[in-house]
């Protein structure tokens, strides 16, 4: 039975009950954890040394002799210290244990990635400078804060005082605007508060014991549990980012994309489910289009290949600044459940060698839709 490893504030009272309920039901994998002393939260000096990584590796010893097959530094100081920091955590965690490991900030930033997160309403219990700082970090990886509600709090025991449903007006009033919101403390009661906001806001909620969970799961092969967007459909996501990704650079497009209807995960094709865009390019991942699509009924009646030089004949593109474009099908048991596109926004010739990519990507798709 695969063993999650988690270093914990010592003064979080959240986190574990938490992470214990999150994992109701799931029970081929167990959660286990280590302390370390944190009791504050500013930018002060003798504050940000609760987080040297020496202290964190003698934490993660003591998981160590547990056999753990995954840690994680379950606690978000990465999000004012620097993604750098966090990443050099992760990497002497790694090394203590001899397993992978990643932390919350890292984990925030891998699901602003597969959600393709770029305008982000932001929810701490933190202080003004603290907040700016992390609005800092976030920028610097293309993640603009766009609304932040904060709780002016520096007592680390005291985040877990605060009321769920205080939370989930915090959560409402950073929404507008926004392509998703983060709640960024791990010592905040968000995670049931997050998934439970997510169908009337229309947009995920990230809460950061929850992702952090998220992605020590995808870390030991992707467990889905239906528990709020990011831990039932972060892994798929985040493979199909990767997928658009490689296909992308094997096509010099400007932009690839996968729309699925995949019910189980919550996902439709009103939406695409993953994206990646070159340089100056608008995203669409987060463009609703309920109406039917015109290459949508092209794909569903060929079931094949749709390679456009141009749109000088029927279907049209959908999307307004898309001159060429190609997109594969992807079928399970002969129905068509997705497909995959290739956006240029000049006219332009596709080689045999674009279209085979486009048709490798579906195939890939589909295998792990099929997983």
């Amino acid at each position: 039975m695969p063993r999650i490893g988690m270093l914990t504030p010592s003064s979080n009272t959240v986190l574990e009950p938490v992470t214990y309920r999150l994992l109701t039901g799931a029970d081929e994998v167990t959660a286990h954890f280590s302390r370390l002393p944190v009791t504050a939260i500013s930018l002060a000096d003798e504050q940000s040394s609760q987080f040297s990584v020496d202290r964190m590796s003698a934490a993660a010893e003591l998981l160590r002799d547990a056999a753990v097959d995954v840690v994680v530094w379950n606690g978000t100081a990465g999000s004012w210290l620097g993604f750098d920091y966090d990443r050099q955590v992760g990497e002497a965690l790694s090394q203590v244990c001899g397993v992978p490991a990643t932390t919350s900030t890292l984990a925030l930033r891998d699901a602003f990635r597969a959600f393709g997160v770029r305008r982000l309403g932001l929810v701490t219990p933190y202080t003004g400078d603290v907040t700016a700082r992390i609005a800092e970090t976030y920028a610097a990886e293309g993640v603009e804060v766009v609304a932040d509600e904060r709780l002016e709090i520096t007592d680390n025991f005291t985040f877990g005082e605060v009321p769920e449903q205080r939370l989930a007006e915090m959560v409402e009033a950073a929404a507008p605007g926004a392509h998703a919101v983060a709640l960024v403390c791990t010592n905040l009661r968000g995670a049931f508060v997050a998934a439970d906001l997510e169908p009337k806001l229309g947009i995920p909620v990230l809460d950061s014991v929850s992702a952090t969970l998220w992605k020590a799961l995808d870390l030991l092969g992707g467990l889905r549990i239906d528990r709020g967007s990011v831990l039932l459909s972060g892994s798929t996501r985040a493979a199909l980012k990767e997928i658009c990704a490689q296909l992308r650079a094997a096509t010099g497009a400007d932009r690839t994309a996968v729309r699925l209807d995949l019910p189980s995960q919550r996902l439709d094709v009103d939406r695409a489910a993953a994206e990646d865009t070159g340089p100056g390019v608008a995203p669409i991942q987060h463009d609703p289009r309920p109406d039917a699509l015109n290459t949508a009924r092209w794909l569903d009646e060929h079931r094949k290949t749709l390679v456009q030089p141009n749109f000088r004949a029927d279907p049209q593109a959908d999307a307004d600044d898309v001159r060429a474009q190609m997109l594969a099908p992807v079928e399970i048991g002969g129905a068509l459940v997705g497909w995959i596109s290739v956006h240029s926004r000049t006219e332009r010739d596709w080689t045999p060698a674009d279209v085979q990519a486009v048709e490798t990507a579906s195939a890939h798709v589909k295998a792990l839709v099929e997983r």
